[in-house]
């Protein structure tokens, strides 16, 4: 990530910059201004073409990465130190899915001239502050510019205990299903900050902007298959029960949620069920190890709820309505495409 040997386009630069701050052109200011108190150890300084990043010895790597835009992932009027919260916890969420601890991450940021210095400022304050409660530190990343959207996009590494890693395709017949937390939130919030719906108290807007990644759980050999909810709880039980060869239900009427989202009422149910950035685990356990479960919990302080059931002679996801009916839903969830 360091100076290249031949001029790179306008507007695009590795996070770089020199020792020395004095003639750097625009982009390699901005980098140094606002993202080198980010780096720790293997960033180099953000001074190289590349970080180097060491694992804790007997450890596999864990890599994820996801991209947020503006209007379609986050709203152009959120706070910048939200923004950039919001995009490290999508990115420890995955890790906490997978059962893995966090070790750092690289940054790329797609800047349009509208976002000025103090934005960028404060969504540096916002990654520095998450950055010590997670514990973990910037590598690396790249900066462009455009003429669209701001678009920020971060991959982050991870490390778990060889063949420790929890996948999407480990649940068993028969295993129950279960989620962290609470539903609907997330997508109750975007409703709040849209106008469409009121909350005095200001929580949903809160677990919209601000989603608590389930790190330190250690559920490996307790869940059979895991994945966070971000798309949707229909629609990515859906995802599990199919890579795991499976069809599943659950129960509507025992999905958590919390006072807020019930104050909002029953028509918005389908809306909770559906409609993403939850960032809650989903998982796949058997019954015999429910205890354990219960007990990883209590220890993280993350509240777990059973929802229903894998089953081989099921197809697909059926949502029941906890009084014997099945409930019909215009959309399972959130898509990309």
């Amino acid at each position: 990530m360091g100076p290249k040997k031949a001029p790179e386009p306008a507007g695009h630069a590795a996070m770089s910059p020199p020792a020395s701050g004095a003639g750097l052109p625009s982009e390699f200011r901005f980098i140094r201004r606002h993202f080198r108190a980010l780096a720790g150890e293997g960033a180099l300084g953000l001074t190289d073409d590349a970080a180097l990043v060491h694992p804790p010895e007997g450890r596999e790597l864990v890599i994820a990465v996801d991209t947020m835009v503006e209007s379609v992932h986050f709203l152009p009027d959120d706070p910048p130190d939200t923004v950039g919260r919001k995009l490290l916890r999508c990115n420890l969420s995955d890790l906490a899915a997978m059962d893995a601890t966090p070790l750092g991450y690289l940054l790329s940021l797609t800047r349009p001239q509208s976002r000025d210095e103090d934005w960028f400022a404060a969504f540096a304050a916002g990654l520095h502050d998450d950055q010590a409660r997670y514990g973990l530190t910037l590598l690396g990343g790249d900066t462009t510019a455009t003429h669209g959207p701001l678009v920020l996009s971060l991959t982050i590494l991870g490390h778990v205990r060889p063949g420790g890693a929890l996948r999407r395709s480990g649940a068993r017949d028969g295993d129950d299903v279960w989620v962290t937390g609470t539903i609907g939130d997330g997508a109750l919030g975007l409703r709040v900050l849209r106008g469409e719906l009121t909350d005095a108290s200001g929580f949903l807007a809160r677990r919209y902007r601000l989603p608590e990644p389930r790190l330190g759980l250690e559920l490996g050999g307790i869940a059979s298959a895991a994945m966070d909810v971000s798309d949707g709880l229909v629609q990515d039980l859906g995802h599990l029960a199919r890579e795991s060869g499976l069809g599943a239900w659950l129960d509507a009427s025992c999905v958590p949620l919390s006072d807020a989202a019930r104050q909002a009422g029953p028509a918005w149910l389908a809306t909770c069920l559906t409609g993403g950035d939850d960032y809650e685990l989903l998982l796949a356990v058997p019954p015999e190890r429910e205890e354990a479960l219960r007990h990883a919990a209590a220890r993280g302080g993350v509240p777990v709820t059973r929802i229903g059931r894998f089953g081989r002679a099921l197809q697909g996801v059926e949502v029941r309505d906890g009084a014997g009916g099945v409930l019909a839903l215009d959309r399972t969830g959130w898509s990309h495409l």
